[in-house]
């Protein structure tokens, strides 16, 4: 990743609708350049989409819910049933398997705390292998960076070695 396509990802991120005029004003390309480069990140898979960023308060959901679950295996056949089964879970936003004493770590939005606990009751707690959740609520969003600041090369560390 060069400093080009580093910018492009960062002006895109800010605003994935923006056109290859406004791009090319923002990074220094012609728009036909940035075109080109655009489709090469996209064909590379640095850019999987585009999405449409929600506000969940304005929807309804005031509270952001991380779920800490343990499951009763970590065998291959218990993490491909849960994983199934999470994935259908309308209130889970994200889902993370981790490394550590929990086996997963779910982001869930609700509307409150009687909304939580009919999720926790219908939807977190009737997941396949659940032995425990541990949930913990925000209180609020501090940062929410949706592309880390990096040095070309993909490295957080400016090209120092460790």
């Amino acid at each position: 990743m060069d400093r080009i396509g580093a910018a492009l990802l960062t002006e895109l991120v800010r605003d994935g609708r923006a056109s290859h005029v406004s791009l090319s004003e923002r990074i220094g390309l012609s728009p036909t350049a940035c075109a080109r480069r655009q489709r090469s990140l996209e064909e590379d898979g640095f850019i999987t989409g585009y999405q449409a960023v929600l506000d969940l308060k304005k929807l309804g959901f005031s509270m952001t819910v991380m779920v800490r679950v343990s499951l009763d295996s970590q065998s291959e056949e218990a993490l491909v049933e849960f994983e199934q089964a999470v994935a259908s879970c309308p209130s889970v936003l994200r889902c993370f398997l981790m490394s550590g004493s929990d086996d997963y770590v779910l982001i869930a939005a609700v509307q409150d705390i009687e909304d939580f606990e009919f999720v926790h009751k219908t939807q977190l707690s009737r997941l396949p292998r659940v032995m425990r959740l541990h949930s913990s609520f925000a209180i609020r969003e501090v940062i929410n960076n949706p592309l880390p600041r990096f040095a070309p090369g993909g490295s957080n560390r400016g090209g120092q070695r460790r």
